[in-house]
This record gives C-alpha cells, sequence and structure tokens, in this order.
C-alpha cells in the first residue's frame, strides 16, 4: 500500500463527481437535510467536517463499521482486542415483512461487529419512545429483538428509556451499541484492498430498502418481497473460517452496494470495477426501482455483506457462502484495481463504462 497521506474522502468524491461529470451536491449547509442521514456523499462530508476533526484520533479516523481496541494492556500484556460498535435506527414503518425495527436494531449491530471480524457478545439499548405509541407495539418490538438476540448468540444487558411529547419522536427510535471480542492476528480493514483482488456480495442487493417502500407506497408483487434482515454472525464465521487471508467485510446498509465500494476505493487509495450484470438482483426490486426511478446499487441492504479477497481464493470462498442459507446467491461482482484510485467504475450490460458515485441525496428516508 502507498505510504502517501489518505486524501480526504470528500475531496476524493470530488473529484470522481467533476470525472464523471455529474452534477455537484450542495455541501454548505447551514442547518441538516435530510441528505446528511443517506449513507452518501453528504453522509461523508458530514462527518469529515465536523466529527473526525472534534474527536480526532486514529481509532476514528479509520471510519471502519466498528472501534477495534485493546483494554488491560500492561507492560507484560497485549491485553484483549475488543470490538465496539454504536448505530441508532429510524425506519418507517416500524413493521414491515421480513422484519421491524427491533430486528433492524439487533442485527445491525451485531453485523457491524462482525464485518470487523468480532465475535459478538453483548449489546445495549436505548428506546425513545413517543407519547401515544401502543404497549402491543412495544412488546412486539421487544420480543423480536429477543429473538433476534438469540439468533445471533449475544445478549442485551443494560438500556435506557426516554419518552418525547406526542409527534416528537415517530412512535419508537432506537440506539443500540455492541461490543464482541477479535481474536488476535485477524485483521479486516476497509483500507486493506490491493489492486488484484476480488469482489463478492453473499446475495441478492436491495431487498430491505425496496421491500420499506414498497409497503409505504402500497406497491405489491405477484411474489412477496421481503426485507433480507439478518445476522450475518454465522455466515461471516465460515467465509473467515474457509479463508482466513479475506482481507475486508462490510455490510452495504445505508447508501448500499455503491457506498461500500466507494468507501473502499477511498480508504485503499485503489479503483474498483464492477460488472452490471454480474450483480444479484430480484427481478421484483429490479422492476420496483425501474417503476421509482431508483438504482438497486444504492438502495439499503440489511442481512448482505461485501467481501475482499485475494483471487486465487475467490472459488473456494463463493463455494463456502453458497453453502450456507445466507449465501446461497453470493456472486463475483467485480475487482480491484490500480486504475482510477478512489473510483468506482462499472461496465453495463450494453458495454459501456460508468462512474458509480456516492448517492448525492437522500433517497430513501427512513429505512435503517
Amino acid at each position: 500500500m502507498s505510504s502517501e497521506p489518505r486524501k480526504p474522502l470528500s475531496e476524493t468524491v470530488m473529484d470522481g463527481l467533476r470525472m464523471g461529470s455529474c452534477a455537484l451536491p450542495k455541501s454548505q449547509y447551514d442547518q441538516i437535510v435530510l441528505g446528511h442521514g443517506s449513507g452518501g456523499w453528504l453522509t461523508a462530508d458530514l462527518i469529515q467536517r465536523h466529527f473526525v476533526p472534534a474527536f480526532g484520533n486514529d481509532v476514528l479516523a479509520a471510519l471502519e463499521d466498528q472501534a477495534t481496541v485493546r483494554l488491560g494492556q500492561t507492560q507484560h500484556s497485549t491485553g484483549t482486542r475488543v470490538a465496539f460498535t454504536t448505530d441508532s435506527y429510524v425506519v418507517r414503518p416500524l413493521f414491515f415483512p421480513g422484519g421491524d425495527i427491533g430486528r433492524l436494531a439487533v442485527c445491525g449491530t451485531v453485523n457491524d461487529l462482525a464485518v470487523g471480524g468480532a465475535h459478538p457478545l453483548y449489546l445495549s439499548a436505548a428506546f425513545i419512545l413517543e407519547e401515544g405509541l401502543p404497549l402491543a407495539d412495544l412488546k412486539r418490538i421487544v420480543a423480536s429483538m429477543r429473538a433476534a438476540c438469540d439468533e445471533a448468540g449475544v445478549s442485551l444487558v443494560t438500556g435506557d428509556t426516554k419518552v418525547v411529547d406526542r409527534g416528537k419522536g415517530d412512535q419508537v427510535f432506537i440506539t443500540t451499541s455492541g461490543i464482541g471480542l477479535v481474536p488476535e492476528g485477524r485483521s479486516l480493514s476497509i483500507s486493506a484492498a490491493r489492486p488484484g483482488d476480488c469482489i463478492v456480495v453473499s446475495g441478492t442487493i436491495g431487498d430491505h430498502g425496496i421491500t420499506i417502500m414498497s409497503v409505504r407506497e402500497g406497491i405489491e408483487f405477484e411474489t412477496e418481497l421481503k426485507s433480507d434482515c439478518a445476522p450475518l454472525t454465522d455466515l461471516i464465521r465460515v467465509m473467515l473460517k474457509a479463508c482466513p487471508g479475506i482481507r475486508a467485510l462490510r455490510d452495504p446498509t445505508r447508501g448500499g452496494v455503491s457506498g461500500t465500494l466507494n468507501e473502499l476505493a477511498t480508504a485503499s487509495r485503489v479503483g474498483v470495477r464492477i460488472i452490471e450484470e454480474a450483480l444479484p438482483v430480484r427481478e421484483e426490486v429490479r422492476g420496483a426501482c425501474e417503476m421509482l426511478g431508483l438504482d438497486p446499487l444504492y438502495v439499503a441492504n440489511e442481512g448482505k455483506v461485501v467481501g475482499v479477497v485475494a483471487c486465487e481464493e475467490v472459488d473456494q470462498l463463493l463455494a463456502v457462502m453458497r453453502a450456507h442459507p445466507l449465501g446461497r446467491n453470493a456472486a463475483l461482482i467485480g475487482e480491484v484495481v490500480a486504475e482510477h484510485p478512489g473510483m468506482v467504475t462499472m461496465r453495463s450490460v450494453v458495454g459501456g463504462e460508468r462512474v458509480v458515485t456516492l448517492l448525492a441525496g437522500e433517497q430513501l428516508p427512513r429505512i435503517c
């Protein structure tokens, strides 16, 4: 890897947008807009401008999905490697095919630990409840969280509850934090990709975001579409057991696969090239995206993982993934290249090539 200082994400994205001849999103806002929560360009700009400088430290600056730190380090002991993460969930509607805000909160936090190579152990949960929320709905959410914890093999051990005035909280907001143990010698990082590596995804993309949108808009399909919301701990366990040399893992939630690949290209100072026809997309999702003017690459997922591995290991990795219930539709979607560092390009079905930029604004509000 290059020893040159990493270029700020906002600068790299701006360069990519200019080269792609796309309209540039406004960044100098005096107040927060919905686009700041999209997981795209405005989110990245917000983090780089306000949070990283304010709390600057090496762990935060890495911008992984979790922080990996050592506890109990002494002169005679290296201590224990612990991964720590936190996330908030504001999905609307609260209940949807394949999940609900409670399952989403548990799975999302567990997955952020797992993609860092950690074995998730404990969660906390903070609830902001709006006056007027039916207690039956809260009971249903809590039961769903407990079932998701059991499925993921974690325990929810502490929490907090606050109540806000009617009309001030959109029924329920949940913040979950999680900790897990990281084995010695394991190192997964969004900055570890190398030219010549292969990029895989564990299954069909866009399922979660389009499920949420279909419920809101009343769109019906001939076959039932469900969110992919699931804990990825066991899938990632078998992946790492079969291919311990995996360089990076990410769950492509807000901002979708596009956001993950752009983060990878920027952090690793490499180029990424993907193939449109290799992307696994359900026909229902593809049709809904065409109807709504959306791109599956930018739609959130809650039970998928993107992986980077040396290409000589990719066949073995895909075989293991496809043998797992959560990886049956795993696919090789592209490669890491030395050209155009910091940028993602895609070869289209008709043979052209285009730049895949970060999402500029808000595509689907309140989906995770």
